[in-house]
Formats: C-alpha cells, sequence, structure tokens
C-alpha cells in the first residue's frame, strides 16, 4: 500500500486556498516518514478532538510524545479523508500533567526516562518545566535526583535551548528537525552565523545534509540562482556523485553536462566554477598529455576532486618504486621447500599452485587471484610456511574487521584490520604508520583486495619500507570496491606486476554446487540445481510476483531453512538484495522481516527508523571515534531513554550510540550485495526480480552467491536469473591507475 500523501492545494479546495490556521496537540506515532521527500503523515492528539488528526507535511525529527505546535490548513484527501497539510511547526513547552509526562519520558532530555519524568511530575506538578528553568535544585527533592543526574539534566537543558534556535531557524528554511542537534554539534553557538554566510558548507561538513537541502536552504536566504558559489558548491557536489559512483575523475564534458542539468544554469557558470575550483586546488584537471603513453580512453580532459588525484598518483608511484626496489636475497632451495609443505600438510599442490610459490619467493610484488574452490587459502598458507621458515616478518591484514577475521581463521595466524594495522589515530583523523614511521614487515599479505579502495591503498603502500614484499590477494570478478577505483583490476590490466590467476578447481571442492555454480555463473552459463527434495547447498525457489518473493523469504528466513538445516534466522542467515528500494529491496524486507523475527521488546524510534532490543543492524559508515566502520553488523543489546544512548554488540564488543548519531546505522536482516563484500554466512538468501532490472549484472550475482558458506537460496525468477547470468557488461570505473602503472 502506498503511503498516504495530500494532493495540491488546487486539488484539495477548487474554490482557493485553504485558510490557514493552529493546531496545537502531543503527538502520538509517526504513521509514514521519507527523508528524502521531506515528508511526515503523523497522528496528533489535538486538544477540543477525541480522536488523534492526521497532518502530513515536513516534520521530520519530531518524537512520540512531544507537544507541537502546527500552522497549516485542513484539507480534505480523496483517499485518506480530513488531514491537516502543516506549513510549520514548533516543539513547545506541553501545558498539561500528562503532556509534561510524556515530554521528559519521551527521551528528548537526557537523564530522564519514563519512570522519573513520572516521579517528577507527581511531585512539582504543572510546576516541573519551571522548576528545571529555574530552581534545578530543587529537583533533589525528588527521590533518585543526586547530582550526577542533576548536573546532566541541566547540561542537556541548557543545550537544548540553544538547539532548539538553531532549530527554529533550519525549520524556517524547510530544514528537517532531525538534523539541529547535527548542525549544532558541528558549529556550536556559531551555527546560525555559518549558515547565513555559506549555507553550502552543510553538504559538505553534516552527514545527512545534502547538496540539495544546501541549496533549499541557500535560496531560501536569498542566495541568487545564478551565485558563483552555488556553481562550485554544485560542481564539487556533482563530483562527489561521480566518487560515490566508484570513479576516481569525471570527464569534463560529462561533469559540465550534469551540473548544467542539476542548477539549471549556463554551462558558462559551471566551466568557469571548474577553473575556480582548480586554481583554488578544490579540484584537478589533467588531460591525457600528462600520461607518458595515453591510449584512446585516455583522450579525455579528467577532472578529479584533489584528494582523489593525489591517491591516484600516489598509488602508481609507490607501487612502481615498491616493485623496482631490489628484493631482499632468500636462500631457499624453492622445490625442496614445496615438497616439505606438501609432506607437511598431506597434500599436493596443483602446477599453478607451485608456479605461484616459486614467484612468491622473487616478487617483491605478486598478485594471487581466483575463484572459490580453486585454492587461494592453500596458497597462501604454503608461502607463509616457507617465508616464516626462513625468518621473514609477515603481517597479515584485510580490509574489514569480518575478512581479517576469516583471514586468521584459514591461516592460523593473526590478521588485522587496515585501520588497526596502519593505526588509525581518530583524534588526528589519520594513520600513525606512514612514510616516517613504516611497519615493522618483510612481507605484507593484503586479502580481499578486490575491496581496497584507491585511498586505501595509498595509506598501506605509504606505509610499507621499501625491501619489504606485498602479496595481494583477491577475487578479481567480484564488484569492485565500494569506495572510488578499481585497484585490483587496475594493477592486473596494468602488467606492471607478476600476476598468478587460479583456475584449477579442486576436486573436493567441485562436490560443491555453491561453488560449482559460482564458476558456471562467472562463465555466463545457468546455476545447476538439484534433484528436488535432495539434500544440497545450493537452491532455486521460483516466484514470479514480488509479493510471492517477499512471502517466501519471510517462510524461509524463519520457518523453512532453520528447521531442515538448523540454522538461526538471524546470526546465521543473511538476506542479500541487489538494491535498496522497491518491495523486495533492503528497506521493504528489513521492516517486514523485523517484524518476522523480532516482533517484541523495548523500541526507539528515531525519524523513520525503528530499533529494537535484539535487532540485527549495520554501520554504514566509517566511524574512526567510535571504532566501527561501514559494513561491520552487530545486535542491538540495550537502549536507555534516560542516558539518550544505544548499545550495539560487534564481535562481542559493546559500542554506546548516542541518539544523535543513530542515522549511522540501519537494520541488517537484508542489507546489498555490495554492503556484504569480504564476508562470508553460513546462509545466503538472495531474492531475484526484474524489479531489480539495472543492477542484475553477472558480477553482483556472482559476489552474492559467493557469500555463501553453507547454503544459498535463490528466490525469484527464472528470468530475472537468466538477465543477472547473462549481462557481464559491468560500468567501467573512470580511472587512470592502470595507464599510470603502465607509463
Amino acid at each position: 500500500m502506498s503511503a498516504p500523501r495530500s494532493p495540491p492545494a488546487s486539488a484539495a479546495n477548487a474554490g482557493g486556498a485553504p485558510p490557514s490556521t493552529t493546531v496545537e496537540g502531543s503527538l502520538e506515532r509517526i504513521t509514514f516518514t521519507n527523508e528524502e521527500a521531506a515528508w511526515s503523515v503523523v497522528r496528533v492528539l489535538v486538544r477540543g478532538r477525541q480522536e488523534p488528526i492526521t497532518a502530513v507535511g515536513n516534520l521530520l525529527g519530531v518524537q512520540p510524545g512531544e507537544s507541537l505546535r502546527l500552522t497549516g490548513s485542513w484539507v480534505q484527501d480523496r483517499k485518506y479523508g480530513e488531514q491537516f497539510r502543516v506549513e510549520s511547526y514548533a516543539t513547545v513547552k506541553p501545558a498539561t500533567l500528562v503532556g509534561i509526562e510524556k515530554y521528559l519520558g519521551s527521551g528528548l532530555v537526557k537523564g530522564v526516562g519514563p519512570a522519573m519524568a513520572k516521579r517528577l511530575v507527581e511531585h512539582f506538578g504543572l510546576e516541573t518545566l519551571d522548576v528545571i528553568d529555574s530552581k534545578p535544585e530543587r529537583l533533589a527533592e525528588v527521590k533518585g535526583f543526586g547530582e550526577k543526574r542533576r548536573k546532566l539534566l541541566r547540561e542537556t537543558w541548557a543545550e537544548q535551548r540553544d538547539i532548539r534556535q538553531v532549530m527554529v531557524f533550519l525549520q524556517s528554511h524547510e530544514v528537517p528537525a532531525s538534523f539541529a542537534v547535527k548542525v549544532y554539534k558541528q558549529y556550536g553557538a556559531q551555527s546560525i552565523d555559518v549558515v547565513r554566510d555559506n549555507p553550502y558548507r552543510l553538504a559538505i561538513d553534516v552527514y545527512g545534509i545534502g547538496f540539495r537541502t544546501a541549496d533549499r536552504i541557500a535560496q531560501s536566504l536569498g542566495m541568487p540562482s545564478h551565485s558563483p558559489k552555488r556553481a562550485e558548491a554544485g560542481v564539487l557536489h556533482v563530483l562527489r556523485e561521480f566518487s560515490e559512483e566508484g570513479h576516481l575523475y569525471a570527464p569534463r564534458d560529462k561533469l559540465t553536462l550534469r551540473a548544467v542539468e542539476m542548477l539549471e544554469v549556463t554551462p558558462e557558470l559551471v566551466e568557469a566554477a571548474i577553473t575556480r575550483l582548480a586554481a583554488a586546488e578544490y579540484l584537478a584537471v589533467e588531460g591525457a598529455s600528462a600520461l607518458a603513453h595515453p591510449r584512446p580512453e585516455d583522450a579525455v580532459e579528467a577532472v578529479y576532486l584533489k584528494a582523489l588525484h593525489v591517491s591516484e598518483v600516489g598509488v602508481a608511484n609507490l607501487l612502481k618504486a615498491l616493485a623496482a626496489w631490489p628484493a631482499r636475497p632468500l636462500d631457499v632451495d624453492v622445490e625442496r621447500a614445496i615438497t616439505w609443505f606438501e609432506g607437511k600438510q598431506g597434500i599436493s599442490l596443483a602446477p599453478e599452485q607451485k608456479e605461484a610459490v616459486r614467484q612468491a619467493m622473487v616478487a617483491k610484488v605478486l598478485v594471487i587471484t581466483g575463484g572459490p574452490g580453486t585454492g587461494k587459502t592453500t596458497l597462501v598458507n604454503a608461502v607463509l610456511s616457507i617465508l616464516e621458515k626462513k625468518g621473514r616478518k609477515i603481517l597479515l591484514s584485510a580490509p574489514t574487521g569480518r575478512a581479517a577475521k576469516r583471514m586468521s581463521e584459514a591461516t592460523g595466524r593473526e590478521a588485522e584490520t587496515v585501520h588497526r594495522l596502519l593505526e588509525y589515530n581518530p583524534r588526528t583523523h589519520g594513520f600513525q604508520r606512514d612514510r616516517n614511521n613504516p611497519l615493522e614487515a618483510d612481507v605484507l599479505v593484503l586479502d580481499e583486495v578486490s575491496m581496497v579502495d584507491t585511498v586505501l591503498m595509498l595509506n598501506v603502500l605509504k606505509a610499507l619500507p621499501s625491501p619489504c614484499q606485498l602479496l595481494l590477494v583477491g577475487d578479481v570478478d567480484q564488484l569492485p570496491s565500494v569506495g572510488p577505483g578499481s585497484v585490483l583490476q587496475d594493477i592486473i590490466a596494468s602488467g606492471h606486476v607478476p600476476v598468478v590467476r587460479l583456475k584449477h578447481i579442486f576436486r573436493q571442492a567441485q562436490s560443491s554446487l555453491i561453488i560449482t555454480n559460482a564458476h558456471r555463473i562467472n562463465q555466463g552459463q545457468m546455476p545447476q540445481l538439484p534433484a528436488p527434495d535432495a539434500m544440497a547447498d545450493f537452491y532455486f525457489v521460483e516466484k514470479e510476483e514480488p509479493e510471492a518473493i517477499l512471502a517466501a523469504v519471510k517462510t524461509l528466513v524463519k520457518d523453512r531453512i532453520p528447521r531442515r538445516f538448523g540454522l538461526h534466522p538471524v546470526d546465521e542467515v543473511q538476506v542479500l538484495v541487489p538494491m535498496n528500494r522497491g518491495l523486495i529491496g533492503t528497506a521493504n524486507l528489513n521492516a517486514a522481516l523485523q517484524e518476522h523475527l523480532n516482533p517484541h521488546g523495548e523500541t526507539l524510534t528515531r525519524g523513520h527508523r525503528t530499533f529494537r532490543v535484539d535487532d540485527k543492524v549495520m554501520q554504514v559508515r566509517n566511524n574512526y571515534e567510535l571504532g566501527v566502520f561501514n559494513g561491520d553488523i552487530g545486535r542491538v543489546e540495550a537502549l536507555d531513554k534516560e542516558e539518550q544512548t544505544l548499545v550495539v554488540r560487534y564481535d562481542g564488543r559493546p559500542v554506546v550510540y548516542a541518539w544523535s548519531d543513530l542515522d549511522e546505522l540501519v537494520l541488517a536482516y537484508a542489507t546489498s550485495v555490495h554492503k556484504s563484500q569480504g564476508s562470508e554466512y553460513p546462509c545466503v538468501v538472495l531474492p531475484l526480480h526484474t524489479q531489480h532490472y539495472t543492477l542484475l549484472q553477472r558480477n553482483l550475482l556472482y559476489t552474492g552467491v559467493t557469500r555463501g558458506k553453507k547454503l544459498v537460496v535463490l528466490v525469484g525468477s527464472k528470468k530475472a536469473l537468466g538477465i543477472a547470468v547473462r549481462n557481464g557488461d559491468t560500468q567501467k570505473r573512470f580511472t587512470r591507475l592502470a595507464a599510470r602503472l603502465r607509463d
């Protein structure tokens, strides 16, 4: 069912604009909210009415229990009946005992939860808010209100006074109130002055506020659409969009075209903005002549964000320098060492594995790539065993915590995340390991390199001492990194360093339909399916309509898979989805699975997100202060409405979130295939439908299937599966790393 929306004013009242009026009431519940459209549907209990009214409009950030003054007009929606369309709103002090108790117990005031709110109101009655405001020492009269709690409440009350000023200012310019705390955290008492001076700073400095929101503020403040500041901000925004799509640069003509369309200005204004930004070194503009041996695809003028240009050039220069540095002599009889390892493990290495071991003994930089079941782990263990026997100091690393844990389990040796290996310092927002303080290692083995973006690779290379060997391990046929660049593909394509590509599938792996089908998909062939009722590790459940796919996923996750395979529906089953939107996108699947798997328990609603204790959640951006990173999955352990905190446990480690940071968390019963990179799950359920047409690609399906360790279940239409298998054309990313390495 689509969410209720009010009709345009002309349709709601054909006789003219409806009269503006003001109502006050207590927010009972949030029915629907859409942050992108800045639209909410809420139920408000208004004075003088027995039943709550439906209010629609820009009400993002409001919370149940708040007392609101709404200004707007009554309209008659043809489908949903009478609604109050909100033009503006303000949070007001509640005037009734029930309202005061709801307001204080809503979680908006630190130090006061529902129980303490009730105690305060019982003691002070209608004077409660005045006591907090002007006589906070009297709070000691209430049992349980010690000095620590009183101090916290005083600080929160004073801070909220300032935040409310920011909130009122932003609301007057149609900015969601949920951003007020973030803006205040960023700029403090200077918030309003900063926004008035250059509202486009919000898009750069405040997570969650994009260019369009900043642009709306700018225009409401009277900044003209042809302002040079607006053109410059628009160009930077479009370049950031390119980087979010995985590109390191944008061809100048494509950048100009997209910026002109978005800003609705002349090309000349955009071109002038690019020139000014380049002169100020916010951008780097580079022609094909910057490359020694450009190819036809390089014959464009490339526009980079400055930091990405520095990263790409740095990776190329440092990798070439590392590869050119003489390797430390290694006194080893390689053939004898291979025989020793085979005897020790009771195995026989394949010819391509033996050749890889030989190269690993002499190459300064070596790439090892191959699909599942081709023996990458065995090969790495062979190399590690021989080099350790010869006294080499070896470090193992991977981009994510889950990938590092898998690497430790596979090798029996400690592996660290790249951020921990390079000793990230949250105070300086930089790595302590660099050219001046390099790693102490003879060999670094970096796993899951397909996940490593250009900026992270630069920091790895900066921390390597020149004599160090570098072994890059990954599956080049998987999706490229979420961040900009295609490092592994570009290094292989450059031909600058030796590459070992493992293709032989070992006999024990051939018995797995997961591995067999992963390779079939990678070769453009439809997967093999087991006989009916056979016990296997790969299944296809055919469903044609999205509603049927959704119902099947819910049944599989909660009932059929746990009953037949003994897997836990939350901890061991992961739903992976090609895209976020639609009936079987991540957003709707998460809401459905939350209700299906965790319908009860203490609940917290912030904006359009509802979290419950025991929910499966994912961090969606790197937060170095908390030590959690994009893609980390945990479980909600506790929430405290008095302290305004939520605790998530990641691999046994509790992380405490302030409520203003909860937009960094999403439910993770279902997640995108992109977010699953570097992870393995006991079971993967992968819905496929032609709704996902633009993302039905071979490498995406291949990546999703290879995430499953014990069981993979595809649910959907054969048509969608066929499209994905046949579609080997993936979007090429705009990078020049391969060209720089060839030079």
